[in-house]
């Protein structure tokens, strides 16, 4: 898969959330490998932030990301909607603190973005691939997420609250595509009992019952409720009759398709697409964003992900296909299979038994991979990346020119399989390639290295 940005910019406006203010936010196309970056146009020198976990500074009523002076607020709803288009790159534009809240859902955003188009670009889309189920909770609220293995991404919800209108309810989202009929026009909620303390503290100036579902649960004096009424500026009802003010529901279970909304706009802030399984108890912003810099914290310990590898799937390249490739024959043809590749990385595949031929010498009671040898079975599985769109290729080979940056992290031993990972640093050139090359064992880096190689059509 390749990344993704808008074909074209576009523009949505309406008033925040909690400050009541009208908002610009303007949704242009950026450079792969950017990211999600989002601009104050209102402050000096448009200064610009990450959307990323790492800057979450507040999760009342909504994601905050805050970086010095640099503040946004209410921003899980358009993360959500690039999130689930599948955009990766991404330039965020808005003069004011907050992003418009719309309808209060994400089905603007979605239809804008339908209209405008999407587009891939050169490089290649990175995941967050779940090896091991994570967890996270809050045992104060009983709140809980977890995120299982799985080839795919999904999510599934479940809120609860003490109340006679709003108890128990679930919902799920087993494929992303299914995201633009199912979630994105579910609206965002708030309970009556929640408004004076929200007023009180100088939020929600902008809410109405045209940009969040309001739930009456609790039975008010008449004038309490008229006073509400007329702070949304809405008009009175029957304070004896409980429900939603609203009237109908989009969907019978609309807050928990919403919280799902919210639970994916937050974890967008992870800064790449998730493969595995999410599952979340009585969710909001603190529990999911916490999730998220869990999740960052991870990654930045990791540095690199290894690739997926599942023996049981057959190979793109086996080792025939290999040797009609590369000159390289026994005992020096140090790639088994490629499983991945496509025209800027390649994965390939060492099984290291005890029969190397160079384990005799290196070392007799102690036997490990020579280094210069894990680093030539990394420059082969980069010949196959270049060498792999020629018709006839067995005209051709690969030649060192240079070899940078190198560093070994751990041994290499018999039993071991080495994972090899080559991805081109910038365009071929004049038959010249660079590549960076990671060597990984049980999940671990074990080698690194830049090369440049020259391709030479063979005499």
């Amino acid at each position: 898969m390749r990344q993704q940005t808008l074909k074209s910019a576009f523009t949505l406006s309406g008033k925040g959330l909690h400050t009541g203010t009208e908002v610009n936010l303007r949704v242009c196309p950026a450079a792969e490998n950017s990211g999600i970056v989002i601009r104050r146009t209102d402050l000096a020198g448009q200064p610009e932030l990450c959307a990323i976990a790492d800057y979450v500074n507040e999760t009342q009523r909504g994601t905050v990301l805050r970086k010095g002076n640099f503040q946004i607020s209410t921003i899980e709803h358009v993360m959500s909607a690039l999130y689930a288009c599948g955009i990766d790159n991404c330039l965020l534009e808005v003069d004011g603190e907050e992003f418009p809240i719309l309808d209060g859902s994400a089905r603007f955003i979605l239809e804008e973005i339908e209209k405008v188009k999407i587009v891939a670009q050169k490089a290649d889309k990175e995941y967050f691939v779940v090896r091991k189920p994570i967890r996270y909770s809050l045992p104060s609220s009983g709140a809980k997420i977890c995120i299982l293995p799985d080839d795919h991404f999904s999510v599934d919800v479940h809120i609860g609250f003490q109340s006679d209108v709003l108890r128990n309810q679930y919902a799920s989202l087993s494929n992303i595509s299914d995201y633009k009929t199912e979630i994105a026009a579910a609206r965002t909620f708030v309970f009556v009992r929640e408004i004076m303390p929200l007023v009180k503290q100088n939020l929600i100036k902008g809410g109405d019952l045209q940009n969040a579902i309001v739930i009456y649960d609790e039975l008010l004096e008449q004038s309490e409720l008229d006073k509400i009424a007329d702070l949304m500026e809405q008009p009175h009802r029957n304070a004896n009759t409980l429900g939603y003010l609203n009237g109908d529901l989009k969907f019978d279970n609309e807050p928990a398709r919403h919280k799902l909304l919210d639970v994916i706009g937050d974890l967008a802030l992870i800064g790449m697409p998730i493969k595995g399984k999410v599952i979340a108890t009585y969710p909001g912003h603190q529990i999911n964003t916490g999730l998220a810099k869990l999740i960052r914290k991870e990654i930045k310990k990791q540095e690199e992900q290894c690739p997926e590898y599942d023996d049981s799937l057959p190979p793109l390249l086996n080792i025939n296909q290999i040797r009609q490739m590369l000159p390289h024959r026994y005992p020096f043809l140090l790639v088994d299979k490629v499983i991945d590749i496509t025209d800027t990385m390649v994965v390939g595949v060492k099984n290291v038994t005890s029969n190397e031929p160079f384990f005799a010498g290196h070392f007799p009671n102690e036997p490990v991979m020579p280094g210069v040898l894990i680093i030539e079975a990394m420059a082969q599985t980069g010949g196959l990346l270049v060498l792999h769109t020629y018709e006839d290729v067995e005209q051709y080979s690969t030649y060192f020119m240079r070899i940078d940056n190198v560093k070994f992290r751990n041994k290499v031993v018999p039993g071991d399989t080495v994972i090899f990972r080559l991805k081109l640093i910038d365009e071929i050139r004049h038959g010249c390639a660079r590549m960076r090359g990671l060597a990984f064992v049980g999940g671990k880096i074990v080698a690194e290295a830049e090369f440049m190689a020259q391709i030479t059509k063979n005499k």
